[in-house]
């Protein structure tokens, strides 16, 4: 029997059909009381189960970064497919023509102004210095040789740039990109705007050479004060050709591109010239200019010719632009406007308001005006919009609207001898109440009994009032609307003092029909337009159109506006040899002061006041108006032979005219039968009403020379 141990040997452990001893290892045994199991080794499976994760974690990555790549290329291609769909056909596209050259003549054929975005000759880069192509190569675009019309690392370095500066610093966009916004696209800042400009930049580099896209750009980018293209800022600037330019005026043009309103020199000097050096500093750096050839042109700036474009005969030029619009619609080729200014007044009239305003101005609290001069059928021979055009080219002239005040006071006096008064007939100068509303007289005074003609001539308010209460607001709107007030009016008690506002110009145009005898006038500044060949676009059509005043009624008002100018309200205003007629205005608060005034010859009107409507210090119609109106109006008319207004002759001479004798309907507040009833004003003082001379004869010599001022 086999047994486990036996009495001379040791312990023997079992073995089983040969196979290797069982032993326990020591870390199988159980460790004695208060000793530490040591930790076991990690084995290698272990290791690559904890690496595992790891491994996917990239992986995961890498799949997902492939599939976040894959939907923005597709994005791309998207957004790439919806800018191409809302592009214009590539076969279709072509370089557009230059925009017309528009040049304005006075009526003597003498140019006034030259309109239309490129007025300068085409040049190309051979007739250039070699400097000047390489000046804009300097500063807007150094790898436009390397480039395909985008720049990837001009785009990443603009980036970089403007992130350290955290704002804009750096432009991304190549030459050929502004160029392709200039030809085909707005000025918007939008993606959609961008990628286009991308799409059409490379069409533009698979079409045409790097010289053409250079040429191209330098002949239609703005360069600012009105000038696009090189030869046209070049003469406008240095007043010389760009074939001709420096390196200094080659590197001011260059440095204008991006921001020409800005850093036109015309305006800003200093940072044209700041600018201009930063671009001097690139050309050097490339090795386009010669240290010594920067160090010159830093020491010698361009000298800036005077500019004559910013006179006020641009007022005109805009406002021809405005009627050849009008008149042709879209033009498409160089043109020629033959106009109805005089050149000559057109200068008078700049110069006497500038004389006023330079003497006058600042004391007064007047800081703008507008004048327009035109003869009785409406031709304009000179107009002034505003004191400066290079500061506000707001033509105040044909746009602002302003309150006439007294200065509408004829069309109230024709509606009432259109209704059977006449200039001999009598109204009640003093108080009067209408609902609430008590206009008084400048000085606060009343005369009582007086003809039609002293009120006017004098500008006595309640009387206009009363007219206009007699006859109807309504009734001198209609008479203001045939006349060609286009304007609205409101139809109310106020209308009588001009509290609606009007236009200089339908103002003047309105008093022609005055000065004409009665006939309709529509202020014009085109007589003809033709191509550069020679050939009539358009002429003016010289039928009258009718008349829209009877005769006697347009020489009654003559004769009584000839006295505003006698012994009325514009006194200052007589023209030696000359009769004149006319009517001051001024506004409530002294914000408007006004005088319209003619002769057989011209009829000129004069606005004076202030853009914000503030009011002047105590300007009225007959004070510096008429001033600017006689400067004018005496240069105007020297050389030509004195012509009467043509009225009809006085009934009653003079002094009838103005101190009564009346007609039968003196102060009795009838009207007409064919005019419906208007309850009349009130009346205070009734003891007032009297007719005749009689009344009249008291007052006479104190008030025949008042100093009634409007």
């Amino acid at each position: 029997m086999a047994s486990g141990r036996g009495p001379s040997s040791g312990r023997r452990e079992p073995v089983f059909d040969g196979s290797p001893e069982l032993r326990v290892s020591a870390s199988d045994r159980p460790a004695p009381a208060g000793a530490r199991k040591p930790s076991p080794k990690p084995t290698k499976s272990r290791s690559r189960a904890k690496r595992k994760p790891r491994r996917s974690l990239i992986g995961g990555l890498i799949y997902w970064s492939l599939v976040a790549g894959l939907w923005i290329g597709i994005a791309g291609v998207g957004a790439v497919g919806y800018v191409g769909a809302h592009l214009p056909a590539i076969q279709s596209l072509e370089i557009p023509k230059r925009p017309p050259s528009i040049q304005i003549v006075d009526v003597n054929g003498q140019t006034l102004a030259r309109r239309g975005d490129q007025a300068g000759e085409v040049l190309s880069l051979k007739e250039l210095p070699t400097y000047v192509p390489r000046a804009f190569i300097a500063i807007e675009d150094r790898r436009f040789y390397q480039h395909f019309g985008v720049d990837p690392y001009g785009i990443s370095r603009a980036l970089l740039a403007n992130i350290l500066h955290r704002g804009v610093a750096q432009g991304g966009s190549t030459i050929t990109q502004q160029l392709a916004k200039n030809l085909f696209l707005t000025q918007e800042r939008t993606v959609t705007r961008k990628l286009q400009e991308v799409l059409l930049a490379m069409w533009l580099e698979s079409k045409f050479s790097k010289t053409q896209i250079l040429e191209l750009y330098l002949n239609r980018v703005y360069f600012g004060a009105g000038a696009y293209g090189i030869e046209q800022a070049s003469l406008r600037y240095f007043g010389k050709s760009a074939r001709y330019l420096s390196v200094a005026e080659a590197a001011m043009l260059a440095g204008l591109v991006k921001s020409p309103s800005r850093l036109a020199p015309t305006r800003d000097f200093n940072a044209a010239e700041k600018r201009a050096r930063l671009v001097l500093t690139a050309m050097a750096e490339l090795g386009f200019i010669s240290p010594t050839m920067e160090r010159m042109a830093m020491t010698k700036p361009p000298r800036i010719v005077a500019q004559r474009g910013n006179g006020a005969v641009n007022y005109v030029a805009d406002w021809v632009m405005d009627a050849i619009n009008d008149t042709l619609g879209h033009v498409d080729e160089d043109i020629v406007v033959h106009t109805t200014i005089d050149a000559g007044l057109q200068a008078s009239a700049e110069r006497s308001v500038n004389d006023v305003f330079a003497a006058k101005g600042a004391k007064a609290g007047v800081s703008q005006g507008a004048l327009v001069s035109m003869t009785p059928s409406g031709a304009v021979r000179a107009m002034i919009g505003g004191r400066d055009y290079a500061d506000s080219q707001f033509n105040r002239a044909v746009a602002a609207k302003r309150q006439p005040g007294s200065a509408f006071k004829p069309f109230v006096y024709l509606t009432a001898l259109e209704h059977g008064l006449t200039p001999d007939s009598v109204r009640i100068d003093g108080p009067i109440k209408i609902k609430g509303w008590r206009p008084e007289n400048y000085e606060h005074e009343y005369a009582g009994p007086v003809t039609l003609t002293r009120a006017l001539a004098q500008s006595l308010n309640t009387v206009s009032v009363r007219l206009t209460m007699e006859f109807s607001p309504m009734a001198v709107i209609r008479t203001a609307h045939r006349l060609g007030i286009a304007s609205k009016l409101e139809p109310n008690a106020s209308i009588a003092l001009g509290t609606s506002e009007v236009s200089p110009l339908e103002l003047v145009g309105a008093y022609a029909t005055f000065a004409n005898g009665g006939y309709a006038v529509m202020p014009y500044v085109i007589d003809s337009i033709n191509d550069a060949k020679g050939k009539v676009l358009y002429a003016r059509n010289q039928q009258p159109l009718g008349r829209i005043v009877e005769a006697r009624y347009a020489g009654m008002m003559d004769r009584m506006m000839e006295q505003t100018l006698i012994m009325g309200t514009a006194r200052h205003a007589a023209l030696p040899g000359w009769q004149a007629a006319g009517k001051t205005g001024t506004s409530q608060d002294f914000r408007d002061a006004w005088f319209i005034g003619f002769t057989a010859h011209l009829v000129t009107g004069v606005w004076l006041g202030n853009d914000d409507g503030s009011p002047t210090k105590h300007v009225t119609g007959g004070s510096l108006p008429v001033d600017i109106w006689s400067r004018y109006m005496r240069d105007a008319h020297q050389g030509v032979p004195p012509v009467m207004l043509p009225t009809d002759a006085p009934s009653g001479g003079l002094f009838s005219g103005l101190f009564g004798g009346g007609d039968s309907r003196t102060a009795s507040y009838q009207q007409p039968m064919s005019q419906s009833p208007v309850p009349p004003a009130s009346v205070p003082n009734p003891q007032h009403q009297t007719t005749g001379t009689a009344s009249l004869d008291g007052w006479m010599l104190n008030n025949l020379f008042s100093r009634r001022r409007d």
